[in-house]
């Protein structure tokens, strides 16, 4: 793909008199992890909404592989152009169907992403299953396949949704933070698997576990009160005395 796969420009959003996003600039490439961090009600999940087509911006614009795509619903940019993927993005909360099993819930993410309509999942499409164990395999959930989603740990649930994004055949993942609930083992186990899928597509982190963001991240963006701060690789973040005094204070010393 010769345009960046994902590229924000001057991304506003205002509800009212409140600015929630205000002129954020950005670009998502394969083979980068991007991860966006800052406190409470720093305009991080809103700026996710907005890259995924969930809200439309107040002002700015957003490529999808160098076609602009700001005024496109969130389905449209899930699909993204022929050839090229789309966007894929998980949710703070966990977003599967519990009576279904594993399988199930991929295969129908899978489909879905074919253009078939969720109410024809009995009529799997060519390629929907093999997407979907693949994805499974790809998160290590393949031998959980037949088992009842509602059956899971929350770690697992969170992978199966990671599955389910993958299942689409994403260009750019949005992960909002994927690695909520989870202990230190799982928490490393999906640290490991983010640097990898960062190789493959265009990836984009929300995280609040700074342990892991500092671990994983090729650049960081540190927004507060929905504007940009600061912007770089970890290291430069970490010794910023302006993130420090805005966000970060001593907990990365």
């Amino acid at each position: 793909m010769s345009a960046m796969p994902l590229v924000a420009e001057g991304l506003t959003r205002r509800f009212g008199g409140l600015t929630a996003v205000g002129d954020v600039s950005l670009t998502l490439a394969v083979g980068e992890l991007h991860a966006v961090i800052g406190p409470n009600g720093a305009g991080k999940s809103t700026l996710v909404n907005l890259l995924a087509g969930e809200m439309e911006p107040s002002a700015g614009r957003i490529l999808l592989g160098g076609r602009n795509v700001t005024r496109w619903p969130a389905w449209r940019r899930a699909r993204g152009r022929p050839g090229q993927g789309g966007i894929g993005r998980s949710f703070q909360k966990t977003n599967v169907m519990r009576d279904l099993t594993v399988l199930e819930n991929v295969r129908l993410a899978a489909q879905v992403a074919h253009g078939f309509h969720a109410r024809s999942w009995l009529r799997s499409p060519r390629g929907a299953v093999p997407a979907a164990l693949a994805a499974l395999e790809r998160v290590g959930l393949a031998d959980e396949a037949e088992r009842v989603a509602g059956t899971l740990s929350h770690g697992q649930l969170r992978l199966l949704e990671l599955a389910m994004v993958l299942a689409t055949d994403p260009a750019v993942l949005l992960l909002d933070e994927p690695l909520a609930g989870m202990g230190p083992e799982e928490s490393e186990r999906l640290a490991a698997l983010l640097r990898t899928l960062a190789r493959e597509h265009a990836l984009l982190l929300i995280e609040h576990d700074m342990d892991v963001v500092f671990a994983v991240a090729d650049v960081l963006t540190v927004m507060v009160e929905g504007r940009v701060l600061e912007r770089g690789p970890p290291a430069a973040i970490r010794a910023s005395a302006a993130v420090r005094e805005a966000y970060l204070g001593h907990a990365i010393a």
